[in-house]
């Protein structure tokens, strides 16, 4: 599995990358050879001393397995791009897949591949706003600030808003990981969406036990946030079991703040982060991001996205190896069941810029992303990295004919933000966005 994977840094730093072209190519095709079956049989991480593996298994859904449980890892690369297999059978199948067979036939498909088969994956989930939809892009709007300064929040929100951003979530990482912060940027949040009536969640990505804590003293949380990984030993790293979880999609279901759906979870991956708590059990990081989604997979999430180069070039090096990666988890990720996004990013010591970013937005909006960051200026200035802006989402939409999430389109029509035409109005006295402010501006 290692060696057949596509080159990156963070699999050579931890010494089970291929060394050489040729040996990657020889262990690819070994991987098309292995039947399907045999990833049930001999879990690659042990099944006693991992709840995650015991996760895999124990839940796999044997009748979903069906169709491809004759095929090896080749032939499950021949049955995803068929014609006759469509998002209809992709969706029934994916409860049978698990996430090494995923991991497994990506390392054999170009990116050509990645994208085609993404493509035809369709996951819909829903809380005031539906994630999903054929034809539509969602954006989840990212007014981080370095010191949580409210009015510095809500004029970024404002912000994007009048841009036609945030209907995947509004969320906000806390500078200061505290219960106090947290409900105070909560509070915040739930008093605009209701002032402007928005269709939309709210989301402050403390640790999860700070939200329930937040939670349980009246915080107004819309959405669990956590980010997790692939193995038990790097989610312990994390703070994080498969019962705590649990125990925070009950709690948030309980509070019935949804209107359209209880989807109530929202998770964040990325590449390199069970490698960088010496948790990956000897496995390459693309294979443990993808047991990563096996634990999302069971919480229905509303969102999922990789952080696909955020942790450094440590573990992808350069812009070719964070567009690889970035279409790997999404394909994963949707072929999983998973409502997938992308944060579209690099730090700045990473070799890559924002053309690389531009040509990986581009290519996960053929993929049929399910969103993607909205960040003013496309640079983070409280976390330190680059993604995407505003701006991008309406490139996006252009060129594909795509639009928001129907509830949010109609709002941003009703606030005449946009036109009938999901174009945007020039900002001025005709938008009801700004007719008036909520207190905390």
């Amino acid at each position: 599995m290692a060696k057949a994977t596509p080159r990156r840094s963070g699999d050579e730093l931890a010494g089970v990358a291929a060394s050489s072209a040729e040996e990657r190519v020889a262990a690819q095709s070994c991987l098309a050879e292995v039947p399907l079956k045999q990833f049930l049989s001999e879990p690659l991480v042990s099944y006693e001393n991992d709840e995650v593996t015991r996760l895999i298994l124990d839940e796999h859904d044997v009748p979903a397995f069906a169709p491809v449980s004759g095929l090896n890892v080749g032939q499950f690369r021949e049955w995803l791009l068929k014609y006759e297999t469509d998002s209809a059978t992709l969706t029934a199948a994916a409860p049978g897949i698990t996430p090494e067979m995923a991991a497994a036939v990506s390392k054999l498909m170009s990116n050509q591949d990645l994208i085609l088969a993404a493509q035809k994956c369709r996951v819909v989930t829903a809380f005031r706003s539906t994630i999903g939809l054929p034809g539509r892009l969602s954006v989840r709007l990212q007014p981080n600030h370095p010191t949580d300064d409210p009015k510095g929040i809500v004029a970024a929100i404002l912000d994007g808003l009048l841009y036609g951003c945030g209907d995947a979530v509004i969320g906000i990482n806390p500078a200061t990981d505290s219960v106090s912060s947290i409900s105070q940027l909560l509070r915040i949040l739930d008093e605009l969406i209701r002032a402007y009536e928005i269709p939309t969640q709210s989301c402050a990505l403390g640790h999860i036990t700070t939200q329930m804590e937040a939670l349980n003293q009246g915080a107004p949380v819309d959405l669990i946030f956590q980010s997790i990984a692939g193995t038990e030993l790097a989610n312990k790293s994390f703070g994080v079991t498969l019962s705590l979880l649990a125990e925070a999609q009950q709690a948030a279901l309980s509070l019935n703040r949804g209107t359209v759906g209880r989807n109530v979870m929202y998770f964040e991956t990325g590449q390199g982060s069970a490698l960088s708590a010496s948790a990956n059990h000897g496995l390459d990081q693309q294979t443990c991001e993808a047991r990563a989604y096996a634990v999302a997979r069971k919480f229905q999430p509303l969102l999922v996205n990789t952080v696909v180069g955020f942790i450094g070039p440590e573990y992808l090096y350069d812009g070719k190896q964070i567009i690889r990666a970035g279409l790997e988890d999404h394909f994963c990720g949707k072929l999983l069941g998973l409502p997938m996004g992308v944060d579209v990013c690099y730090t700045n010591h990473a070799e890559a810029d924002q053309d690389d970013m531009d040509t990986l937005l581009t290519l996960l909006g053929v993929a049929g992303c399910n969103y993607i960051m909205g960040v003013p200026g496309a640079d983070d200035i409280m976390l330190g990295y680059q993604s995407t802006s505003f701006h991008d989402s309406h490139y996006l939409r252009q060129v594909l004919d795509l639009r928001p999430a129907p509830e949010f389109e109609a709002w941003l029509r009703a606030m005449r933000i946009t036109g009938p035409t999901g174009k945007l109005n020039p900002v001025g006295n005709s938008h009801a966005l700004l007719a008036h402010a909520p207190a905390s501006a």
